[in-house]
């Protein structure tokens, strides 16, 4: 099979790009993998697409640790409980058809942005210090994400920046870095997911990790760099793209 990586190392860089600011890589390679390998299944696609987003979400979260404070306090408990929420979420995937969440999951992207943009100092500086009862906090944030990761996904790392920002006062750039533990751990299990419930294209994801990685480098730096305000309006634009996403994906089987 000939691979067009003039097509698949560009999306794989820009994704890892985007997904170290504020999520949403998989927006950018998931359509580019289904449409290289079309006649390939759908597991062995997403669990490719896993082996080169984890290369980029270690690599932004090494950089932003060293550089960002993350609250590990509420972080941990929140990572433990995204990995139990996403098994019980692919879990029920078997009894609950993932459709049913689309009409949802657009009108909570659309309260999140319109949220997000009426509040001009939303996100901009912490506004609150944690406190104990914020372990228990973070926990159900991490199996309510974690779940619906597992059940339907898109949308999971904006979701996950906007409940640290929302429920424990952290700005922009921190709610990002904290964001990146989960996704490290949720990503590394459906890896081991996905390779056990079929082939991963090793070849394929490894070089595309590569890419991923080179992005996420560029991305941190940026983000680190232009803060808060920067990582702000990187979140309303991958909400934004979302919506638009999620309302195409409802219409179009319609038109």
């Amino acid at each position: 099979m000939d691979i067009n990586w003039f097509l698949l190392a560009p999306a794989a860089f820009f994704a890892g790009m985007v997904d170290a600011v504020v999520g949403g890589g998989g927006l950018i390679q998931i359509p580019v993998l289904l449409s290289q390998f079309s006649q390939t299944a759908i597991p062995t696609l997403f669990g490719t697409n896993k082996v080169s987003s984890i290369a980029g979400t270690g690599a932004s979260l090494w950089r932003y640790a060293r550089a960002v404070p993350i609250p590990w306090a509420v972080v941990l408990p929140a990572t433990l409980a995204a990995l139990v929420g996403a098994w019980l979420g692919a879990a029920v995937v078997a009894w609950l058809p993932r459709e049913a969440m689309r009409p949802l999951v657009l009108v909570l992207m659309l309260a999140v942005a319109i949220y997000t943009f009426r509040r001009k100092d939303f996100g901009h500086s912490a506004s609150r210090e944690l406190v104990p009862a914020d372990r228990w906090r973070g926990a159900l944030l991490g199996l309510t994400i974690g779940f619906y990761d597992g059940f339907f996904g898109p949308g999971t790392g904006s979701f996950l920046i906007f409940g640290f920002v929302r429920l424990f006062g952290m700005d922009f750039l921190k709610a990002s870095a904290s964001a990146k533990v989960i996704n490290a751990a949720t990503n590394l299990s459906a890896i081991a997911f996905f390779a056990s419930h079929g082939p991963i294209l090793w070849t394929v994801g490894l070089i595309m990790a590569a890419c991923n990685l080179a992005g996420a480098q560029v991305g941190t730096l940026l983000a680190l760099k232009r803060g808060v305000g920067f990582v702000r309006q990187a979140f309303l634009v991958v909400v934004a793209v979302l919506i638009v996403k999620l309302a195409w994906d409802m219409l179009a089987p319609a038109a």
